[in-house]
């Protein structure tokens, strides 16, 4: 087992399961038993129909397992075409008292669950990888499954994305070629895609993963998700009320919002979500507090630090940064790149630093009465900034599917509007009522456009989302997360009728990891079932402006969603890093970090 951080705030309490018996309620200490609604009938049909699997499972990365498994393409077809999907396990350090196991999914969609799986010893705490084998599960057609390809060949591929590398188009010319590039992609995965792309759905991976469930030898499921990964919690929940353990779900989007239906399938699932509603409020009150900082604590406290981030902007949409760099060359900051770069600050505990830290250097960058000396010294942290992002970009060989496997759920999953032709006024007007990520959060489903995303999956799951589960779900909800409104906890929590909403003011995307309160939180749940009392609020360990507390430990260990020391876990070959717990979000520009 890797060296790793140990976590302070862990609860150690005993499992409710012991060789893959339950224990009686008394004993686990999980309450009276409920009465949850049933599996339907096709659900069951489909999917208990299936063998169960026998896992061949093999030691890989020094101290995991590794298998793979085929599993029906579509379920209705249980003996036609199949499709390989990818499983790894880290397991648990007391077999003896071994619980069962974890399935985790750190979102996208398009994340790899094998990839989290492996980062398990590095952010999830003590007593739960002492308690349970950590299992990730790559979805259909992502990372180490069998992947979807949308073009028969990376050239074809490269001419179909020309268009989408910024982080959002602004000009008129750049709107007019990123939505020629949507439909591009869109017409290739409804075609080259198939049939993988029309049976990557969101109730696909989750009969996967009831099939899996049963592979590993649980009578029920225990899954920790984020971001994305608690659409899929929310899917299985619903699909399979009364076979859960424990369900956590954390970044949490509104299911509703993420399929819409009726008079909503023609607005965009930005409309319906509100992503960037919740990223300007982080943006908004990292600016009032660093102007109540003062300027020993914040630089563009020297100054109004609203009206300055304003006028950065301002400045950019004028006229794009030109540096010249002895190094990376001569490149561009344009303001799409401002707004994705403050987006991927805001996606970390500490990214308060990066978006007041870029704002100071730009506005002095774009000042024209600015001298010489301080240019030089605000270039730095610009050109380290964009050295990063260009590592990032790996749009040339080999074949990279990243942006395809997300749309391939999201386009599925979700009714969009008709027309890829419409989405400039959408993003032009959701910017007027969400400022600066209107418009980044609502071109990420252009290609979703029902015109050009013709394949489909006619097994895919649209509600209802309101099931009683066999197990309480627990809903974790940041006030600041930027890509997962707070009020999709809100709203998830209050459709599913045996859920806990458990509150938090952490910053960045999800709260587990960031705040000891929800880590132990949320392990204790997992381990015993214990509940947060109703309208709980954690605080998170990082406050912008505010000196770290003495032992931050659940910060010391790294988030799924920043994972720094999860990324410097043994390797081999090329084995990806581990991705970033992301809900949607489009091909990044120059400066996006994310």
């Amino acid at each position: 087992m890797p060296r790793r951080t140990r976590s302070l705030a862990a609860a150690g309490i005993a499992g409710i399961l012991l060789s893959g018996l339950a224990v009686p309620p008394a004993q686990a200490g999980w309450g009276r038993p409920v009465t949850s609604d049933r599996t339907s009938p096709a659900e069951a049909r489909r999917v208990d129909r299936v063998p169960t699997p026998k896992l061949d499972w093999y030691a890989c990365y020094d101290y995991a397992e590794c298998a793979t498994v085929e599993l029906p393409l579509d379920y209705d077809k249980p003996k036609g075409a199949t499709t390989e999907i990818a499983l790894l396990r880290v397991k648990a350090r007391d077999q003896k008292n071994r619980i069962g196991s974890l399935f985790v999914n750190p979102g996208g969609p398009g994340g790899s669950g094998t990839d989290i799986a492996l980062a398990a010893p590095y952010f999830l705490g003590d007593e739960v990888l002492d308690r349970f084998d950590v299992v990730g599960v790559d979805p259909r057609g992502v990372a180490a499954s069998e992947q979807v390809r949308c073009f028969p060949s990376v050239k074809e591929q490269t001419k179909a994305y020309a268009g989408l590398n910024v982080a959002f188009p602004w000009t008129k010319d750049e709107e007019k070629a990123y939505v020629t590039s949507s439909k591009a992609v869109a017409k290739g995965c409804s075609t080259t895609g198939k049939p993988l792309s029309g049976a990557m759905s969101t109730a696909e991976v989750a009969r996967d993963m009831d099939v899996l469930r049963r592979a590993v030898g649980d009578k029920k499921l225990t899954f920790l998700g984020f971001s994305y990964g608690s659409i899929l919690g929310q899917y299985y929940a619903n699909m399979f009320p009364d076979r859960v353990r424990a369900l956590v779900i954390d970044g949490v989007l509104d299911p509703n919002a993420w399929v819409g239906q009726g008079k909503a399938r023609d607005v965009t699932q930005e409309d319906r979500m509100r992503s960037a509603q919740g990223a300007y409020r982080a943006l908004r009150e990292i600016l009032d507090r660093c102007e109540k900082a003062g300027e020993e604590l914040c630089s563009l406290a020297a100054g109004d630090p609203v009206a300055s981030y304003d006028l950065v902007a301002k400045r950019l949409r004028a006229k794009p940064l030109v540096i010249d760099d002895p190094d990376l060359g001569q490149f561009t900051v344009t303001y799409a790149d401002f707004v994705g770069s403050t987006l991927g600050g805001l996606y970390g505990p500490f990214g308060y630093e990066q978006v007041v830290g870029l704002t100071a250097e730009l506005l002095v960058l774009t000042d024209p009465a600015a001298s010489p000396a301080a240019k030089t010294e605000a270039k730095a942290g610009v050109v380290r900034l964009a050295a990063q992002a260009r590592q990032q970009r790996k749009f040339d060989f080999p074949y990279n599917n990243g942006l395809e496997t997300f749309l391939g759920v999201d386009c599925t999953d979700g009714n969009h509007p008709k027309d890829a032709g419409s989405w400039p006024a959408r993003a032009a007007k959701a910017d007027k009522r969400d400022p600066y990520f209107g418009r980044l959060w609502t071109w990420g489903t252009s290609p979703c456009a029902r015109d050009t995303w013709t394949v489909r999956d006619e097994d895919r799951f649209t509600g209802p989302f309101n099931r009683k589960t066999s197990a309480p779900v627990l809903v974790v909800g940041n006030y600041w997360d930027p890509a997962t409104n707070y009020q999709g906890a809100v709203a998830a929590a209050k459709l599913l009728p045996n859920s806990r909403l458990l509150s938090s003011d952490s910053w960045g995307h999800t709260a587990y990891g960031t705040s000891a309160c929800v880590t132990g939180t949320v392990d204790a749940y997992l381990i015993r079932g214990t509940l947060p009392a109703k309208g709980t609020v954690c605080t998170g360990d990082i406050q912008p402006f505010v000196p770290l507390p003495d032992e931050p430990a659940a910060t010391e260990r790294a988030k799924p969603s920043n994972a720094r020391a999860a990324q410097d876990a043994p390797r081999r070959g090329d084995r990806k890093q581990l991705p970033p717990v992301v809900a949607p979000l489009p091909a990044v520009g120059t400066l996006t970090v994310r």
